[in-house]
């Protein structure tokens, strides 16, 4: 008898609490988010499972006072170490979003940015809501310097660069900050239409560009070495984001290494995106979710993601103040780096408005320029306050 009361005393059941019974339910509603509504399901499906595991009372799969203080107690791995907490190391070290960035770079074509270079200010300007974010995070509503940045890495609609940046500076964060990127990342269609319609007349969203100019291979090969280059020497910090994307899309446009392309978009991604989703998931748990903050992360994220959105919009009608060939301003919100989904949506909005206006390559420029705008903020945040 004793030894059966022992059992039961030890099961999840007799030592479950309210909080982790939220966290599964907040777990249920991500992973309907993802099965039926779609949202992002690639990375919020094994997300939302991570956090469903980490917050099974008892299961002992993550632990995060190994990882306290920004830093890997590694004497404590032999002893308490659950599944979760290996996989975790490969957020902690950086090595899931560089990788994830190859598989990027390889299905990414440079060749409307490159044709048009006045896109990459558009993409540029997008990545000011990161940084009017941060202000306000970091000015407003009380969060250090370290939190905000991470905080203000939503506003580039990059998961990848948004788990690097966070599990630099504020790994304890990174669970909320995760599932805000994904999620306004899937809700592009639902956010940027209202905020693109305010900020431009009818006679604006029905400009059309002219056809981009045909790229050269010998273009499209030297673009990804110069600008590896030339951002390591900038800002040295953005090297590993903006060193993997580019070495991805080299693969992807030399043609030599057809089987390494194949494998960086398709195995290699495929692996690392559940590892990566697994892990930041189980970040999630009872005591670091369900905080007065988080709501204040999920506040600010859509703010950062909709200054985003509105900053290229308004360079591009600054811009048509000295071209003479007009810049339709739709394409301007594209520089959120949720690629395709931005460009498709500029080019949607667009064709409401003139059905023979086809807008989706010219906003491919902004929308490539974003990653690499996103990745460059990535770097000068950490730059400014990774050794704080």
């Amino acid at each position: 008898m004793q030894a059966l009361l022992d059992f039961l005393s030890g099961t999840g059941f007799a030592t479950v609490d309210w909080r982790q019974l939220v966290m599964l339910l907040i777990a249920c509603l991500l992973l309907y988010l993802a099965i039926v509504k779609k949202f992002e399901p690639l990375l919020l499906l094994p997300i939302a499972f991570g956090m469903l595991l980490t917050n099974l009372p008892g299961a002992g799969m993550f632990h995060s006072e190994l990882f306290a203080g920004g830093h890997v107690n590694w004497t404590g791995f032999s002893e308490t170490a659950g599944l979760i907490d290996y996989l975790y190391l490969g957020v902690k070290l950086g090595i899931y979003p560089c990788i994830i960035f190859i598989g990027v770079g390889a299905m990414t074509d440079f060749g409307p940015l490159i044709a048009n270079p006045v896109s990459l200010l558009l993409g540029a300007a997008a990545q000011i809501g990161i940084f009017l974010t941060f202000s306000a995070a970091n000015g407003l509503l009380g969060f250090d310097s370290l939190q905000s940045a991470s905080i203000g890495i939503i506003g580039g609609a990059d998961g990848p660069t948004a788990i690097y940046v966070t599990s630099k500076l504020a790994p304890s964060l990174l669970g909320p900050i995760a599932v805000a990127a994904y999620s306004y990342m899937a809700l592009v269609p639902v956010i940027q239409p209202p905020i693109m319609k305010l900020l431009t007349t009818k006679k604006e969203r029905q400009i059309k560009m002219k056809q981009l100019r045909e790229v050269s291979k010998t273009e499209k090969i030297v673009f990804p070495i110069v600008v590896t280059a030339f951002v390591s020497f900038l800002v040295p910090a953005a090297a590993p984001l903006i060193g993997s994307l580019m070495l991805g899309n080299l693969m992807r446009e030399t043609g030599v290494v057809e089987r390494l392309n194949k494998t960086a978009q398709n195995e290699l991604m495929n692996i690392v995106t559940i590892f990566l989703g697994i892990s930041v998931g189980a970040t999630a748990t009872a005591s670091a979710f369900l905080d007065w903050n988080t709501l204040k992360i999920l506040l600010l994220g859509v703010v950062a993601f909709a200054l985003g959105s509105a900053g290229g919009v308004l360079l591009a009608k600054f811009l048509n103040l000295f071209l003479k060939n007009k810049i339709n301003p739709l394409i301007g919100s594209a520089g959120v780096s949720a690629v395709p989904m931005a460009a498709r949506v500029s080019q949607t909005v667009g064709q409401k408005e003139d059905p023979e206006n086809f807008l989706l390559m010219h906003a491919m420029g902004p929308n490539v320029a974003g990653v690499i705008g996103s990745a460059i903020a990535a770097g000068v945040l950490i730059a400014l306050f990774g050794g704080l």
